[in-house]
C-alpha cells in the first residue's frame, strides 16, 4: 500500500482541478525527464515519456533492416531514456517493476495522446524558443483542465507560454525537480501572474504528499531560489580559490561537513552536477540580471572555461577538480592544482579550527569555532558564509516572500543542513554584522529591518511553534504541514511519559505513545530493552496503541556491536546470553501487549532494527528504507528473533506436507538472511517479506511518517484489534538441513565463501531447518528462539567472527575472512 495524500479538489474536463493525477506525461526523455518519469512510477502515476523522431537510423537498426517508419526506431529515444532507468545508479527507480507503468513514444505520432493525461511535465533542451514552440503544439491537443508544467531550471516561466490562450495559461506552472528526482526532495512551483491560485496550492499538497516532496514556491526569476543562492556559493568560492593559491582539495576540507554542507562539499559537487552544466546556470543568471556586481559574480573564470574546452566536465568525462590515477598501490584520486592546471596528489588544508569544528558536540558550536576562527579554514569559512548570507538577504522579495523558503530550498536543493537564515542565527546576528560593517560589508535593508525591531535572530522558536521573520518587520507562524508530528517539539511540551539513556516514550496524540530510540546510531543495548518492556506495560494500561519510531538520522543500525563483542572477548556469556533473552522477550512482548503496534522505519533498518519492526502488527516505512538481516558481516546470525519472524513470513499459508514448497520458502529466508540482502527501497523490501504486501504501508514523504503510523494504530483499533495468537511454525527438519547445507557447501568450494562463511551458514542452517527434526514437523516460536539464541552465542565465541565485529566497528566495512 502506497500513502498517496492525493489532492482533494474537484477536477472535470474542461473545468477545474484533479481529484487525483492518475496519469502523466513527460516530454524529454533525456536524463532528467526519464528520471522524472521514473519517479512518477515510483509513486503508482502511470505515465507517457515522449521524445523526437530520430533524423536518421542507426547501425543497430540498420543491420536489423529497420527503416524511419518502424516503431522501434521512431520511439528511440524515449526506449533509451526508459532502458537507462534499469541502469543508472544511484537507482531512479524503486523497483524494476516500476518500469511497467511507463509508456514509451514519440511527439510526431503519440503527440494526440496528451489529451488522454492529467498532467503534462516538458523537460526538453533548455531552450526558450524550442518550448515555446512545443508548447504551441501541446495546445493543439490540450484537454482544457489538464495541468502542463515545465522543468526549467531557470528559463522564464512567464516567457515560455506567450501567445498560450488564457486558460492554458492559468493552468501552468513551472516545477523544477532537482536532480536525482528519486532522492533529492526539494520542489520549486514557479507560477506566473496568471496561473490559478487553487492549481498552485493542490499541487503543493500533491507534490507534498504522492511524490514525497518538500515544496517550495518560486518567484520567476533567473534561476528561481536554490540554484540562485546555491551557484552563486559556488562561484564565490572559486574566486576565493583562485585569490587565496588554493587548491580544490584543500578548500573542500572546510567547505564540506565542517560548514555542515554535503560531504561533496564545493569541488567534489561541481564535478558530479557537470562543470559545463555550472557554467550554463551561471550564464543564464549573468545574461538576466541587472545589477552589475552581480554580473560580475556570475563571470565565468578563465581556468574553469578552459577546463570544459579541453573536455574536463567533472565525472562524467573522467576528469574535473579531481580524476582518479592508477598507481603501484591501486587507484587514487588525484587533485587539479589550479596554477599547474596538473593533477597531484590530494592535500588537506590543516588548520586549528577545523579539529575544533569536528569535536564540537553541536552545530553552533561547530560553526562559531569555524567561521570566527583566525586561521585559513576560519577565514575561508567566514568569507564564503559572509557572501552567502549578504546575497541570500539582498534577494528577498525578488526571488522569494519569505525566509523559510530560502531556508527550506537550500536544504532540500542542496542538502545543507542549515539554510542561510538559520546559519546567520547559529552564528548571531549581531555579532557577525557587526564583523561585517567592520569589513565594509553593505548590510541588506531586511537584516538591518530585524536589528532595528529589537530582534536579535531570524527564528522565534517555543514548544509550540516556530515564528520567522517576515517583511514588514514582524514575526509569522512557519507554515507547517497537518501531517508532521515534531518528536522534539513535544519533547519540550512535557510530553514524555518515561525515559532514559537509550529512548524515550512519548505521547503524540490521541492516546497514542511513539517508542523513539535516541542511542547513538540508534543501536539497540540494554536501555533501549529496557524501554521496550517498559512501553509494552505503559500501552497495555493506558494508551491506544504504540509507534516505534523516531526522527533520527537513522532509524535503527542493530544491536550495540561495541557491548557484544566486548562480553565475547571477555567470555562474559551469562550476560550475553541474558542480554538475548531480554531482546527476544522484548519482541514478544510487542506481538502479545493487546493494542495495536506500528513500526516506522526509514534509512537504515539493519539487523535488530528489523527484528524490531517484524513482531509489530504493521510496518508503516518510509519509501526510502534500506532493510536488511545482515549479522552475517559481522560473524553472526540474527539473535533477536529474526529468523523465527521470517520462517513465520515465508511458511504462512503453506501446506507442512507440502516438502517441496516448504523447502522452497525456507531457501528463500536461507539466502536472504546468509547472502545479508538489503533492500535497495521499501518497496523491494516486499521481495524479501520484511514488509508484507497488501498488509503494511509506504510513506512517500518521511515527514509524515509517524502521523501515518499513527493512523494505523488508530485504524486498527477501530476495526476491533485482537492481537494475534501463536502458531506452530513448520520446519524442514533434518532433510532440509542438509539440503540447505549442501548449497552452502558449493559454494564454498566454488570459493564464493571462505571457510568461516560455511560454519555461519551452516549455524544459520541448523536454525531455519528447526534442527535435526523429521521434515513437516510443527514447533512452536519458543522452540526456534532458543535454537536461534544457542546458535548466535556460538558464533559469538568464534575468533573470526570477533574479528569481523572488530573490523565493522573500526572501518566500517565488512571484513572476509
Amino acid at each position: 500500500m502506497i500513502v498517496t495524500g492525493c489532492i482533494s479538489a474537484d477536477h472535470r474536463r474542461g473545468g477545474t482541478f484533479l481529484a487525483q493525477i492518475k496519469k502523466a506525461a513527460v516530454i524529454g526523455a533525456g536524463v532528467m525527464g526519464a528520471a522524472i518519469a521514473g519517479h512518477l512510477a515510483n509513486a503508482g502515476i502511470r505515465t507517457l515519456l515522449l521524445d523526437i523522431v530520430p533524423r536518421e537510423v542507426n547501425e543497430k537498426e540498420q543491420v536489423k533492416g529497420l527503416t524511419l517508419e518502424d516503431p522501434a526506431v521512431r520511439n528511440r529515444f524515449a526506449r533509451m531514456g526508459r532502458e537507462r532507468l534499469l541502469k543508472e545508479k544511484p537507482a531512479p527507480l524503486f523497483h524494476k517493476s516500476m518500469m511497467d507503468r511507463i509508456e514509451i513514444g514519440n511527439l510526431e505520432d503519440d503527440l494526440e495522446r496528451l489529451s488522454e493525461v492529467d498532467w503534462v511535465i516538458e523537460a526538453v533542451v533548455e531552450n526558450l524558443k524550442i518550448k515555446q514552440d512545443l508548447f504551441s503544439r501541446i495546445e493543439g491537443v490540450w484537454n482544457p483542465g489538464t495541468i502542463i508544467s515545465s522543468n526549467t531550471s531557470g528559463i522564464s516561466i512567464h516567457d515560455m507560454v506567450q501567445g498560450r490562450s488564457e486558460e492554458f495559461r492559468a493552468h501552468f506552472l513551472g516545477t523544477h525537480f532537482f536532480n536525482p528526482p528519486r532522492y533529492m526532495k526539494l520542489l520549486e512551483l514557479i507560477p506566473t501572474a496568471d496561473t490559478k491560485d487553487e492549481l498552485v496550492q493542490e499541487m503543493k499538497a500533491f507534490a507534498e504528499g504522492r511524490l514525497g516532496k518538500g515544496v517550495v514556491l518560486a518567484k520567476d526569476t533567473p534561476n528561481f531560489i536554490a540554484n540562485r543562492i546555491g551557484v552563486y556559493g559556488l562561484a564565490v568560492t572559486f574566486w576565493k580559490m583562485l585569490e587565496e593559491n588554493l587548491g580544490p582539495d584543500e578548500v573542500d576540507a572546510v567547505t564540506g561537513r565542517a560548514m555542515g554542507r554535503p560531504k561533496s562539499a564545493t569541488f567534489r559537487t561541481l564535478d558530479l552536477v557537470g562543470l559545463d552544466t555550472f557554467i550554463h546556470v551561471s550564464d543564464n543568471v549573468r545574461e538576466n540580471v541587472e545589477d552589475p556586481e552581480e554580473k560580475k559574480a556570475f563571470e565565468v573564470p578563465a581556468l574553469l572555461q578552459e577546463m570544459v574546452d579541453n573536455g574536463w566536465l567533472g565525472s562524467k568525462s573522467g576528469q574535473g577538480f579531481f580524476k582518479k590515477v592508477k598507481g603501484e598501490k591501486g587507484s587514487e584520486i588525484y587533485s587539479l592544482d589550479p596554477q599547474t592546471k596538473e593533477y597531484r596528489p590530494r592535500k588537506k588544508l590543516k588548520a586549528p579550527s577545523l579539529e575544533m569544528a569536528k569535536r564540537a558536540k553541536s552545530m553552533k558550536e561547530q560553526l562559531r569555532a569555524l567561521v570566527y576562527a583566525d586561521d585559513a579554514a576560519g577565514r575561508l569559512a567566514w568569507f564564503i558564509t559572509k557572501k552567502v548570507l549578504l546575497y541570500s538577504a539582498a534577494r528577498i522579495p525578488e526571488i522569494a516572500d519569505d525566509i523559510e523558503s530560502v531556508d527550506k530550498a537550500m536544504r532540500w536543493g542542496f542538502n545543507w543542513d542549515l539554510g542561510p537564515f538559520e546559519v546567520w542565527d547559529t552564528i548571531g546576528v549581531e555579532k557577525s554584522v557587526a564583523k561585517m560593517k567592520e569589513e565594509g560589508e553593505s548590510i541588506p535593508p531586511l537584516v538591518e529591518e530585524l536589528l532595528a525591531s529589537g530582534a536579535r535572530s531570524f527564528y522565534e522558536k517555543s514548544p509550540e511553534s516556530v515564528k520567522a521573520f517576515h517583511l514588514g518587520g514582524q514575526f509569522q507562524e512557519v507554515d507547517e504541514h497537518p501531517k508532521e508530528i515534531h518528536l522534539s517539539r513535544l519533547k519540550e511540551q512535557g510530553k514524555v511519559i518515561k525515559s532514559n539513556r537509550g529512548a524515550s516514550l512519548v505521547d503524540i496524540g490521541d492516546d497514542v505513545l511513539c517508542l523513539e530510540f535516541h542511542s547513538p546510531k540508534n543501536a539497540i543495548a540494554a536501555d533501549i530493552i529496557q524501554m521496550i518492556h517498559a512501553g509494552v506495560q505503559e500501552v497495555s494500561r493506558n494508551w491506544r496503541g504504540l509507534v516505534i519510531g523516531n526522527q533520527g538520522s537513522t532509524f535503527c543500525v542493530g544491536a550495540n556491536l561495541m557491548m557484544i563483542l566486548m562480553e565475547a572477548q571477555d567470555q562474559n556469556w551469562p550476560e550475553l546470553d541474558l542480554m538475548i533473552r531480554q531482546f527476544q522477550k522484548a519482541m514478544g512482548a510487542l506481538r502479545a501487549v493487546g493494542k495495536p503496534v506500528v513500526a516506522a522505519p526509514f534509512n537504515m533498518a539493519l539487523g535488530g532494527g528489523v527484528e524490531v519492526s517484524l513482531p509489530a502488527d504493521r510496518i508503516q516505512a518510509s519509501a526510502e528504507t534500506y532493510m536488511g538481516l545482515v549479522e552475517t558481516g559481522v560473524g553472526l546470525i540474527p539473535g533477536g528473533g529474526g529468523n523465527k519472524e521470517m520462517l513465520l513470513r515465508w511458511t504462512e499459508g503453506v501446506d507442512p506436507k507440502d516438502s517441496i514448497g516448504l523447502q522452497n520458502r525456507v531457501n528463500k529466508v536461507f539466502e536472504t538472511i546468509a547472502m545479508a540482502k538489503v533492500s535497495t527501497s521499501a518497496v523491494e523490501a516486499k521481495d524479501y517479506r520484511f514488509l508484507r504486501d497488501g498488509i503494511d504501508g509506504i510513506t512517500m514523504n518521511q515527514d509524515h511518517l509517524l502521523y501515518d503510523a499513527k493512523q494505523q494504530v488508530l485504524a486498527l483499533g477501530a476495526a476491533g484489534y485482537r492481537a494475534p495468537e501463536p502458531r506452530k511454525i513448520p520446519v524442514v527438519g533434518e532433510t532440509g538441513f542438509n539440503t540447505l547445507k549442501l548449497g552452502a557447501y558449493g559454494l564454498l568450494q566454488s570459493g564464493y565463501i571462505s571457510e568461516h562463511d560455511y560454519k555461519i551458514a551452516t549455524k544459520l542452517a541448523y536454525v531455519l531447518a528447526g534442527g535435526n527434526l523429521p521434515e513437516g514437523a510443527l514447533v512452536d516460536e519458543q522452540y526456534l528462539l532458543d535454537i536461534e539464541r544457542e546458535a548466535f552465542l556460538s558464533l559469538a565465541g568464534e575468533p573470526k567472527s570477533q574479528m569481523r565485529m572488530q573490523h565493522m566497528l573500526t572501518k566500517n566495512k565488512p571484513l572476509r575472512n
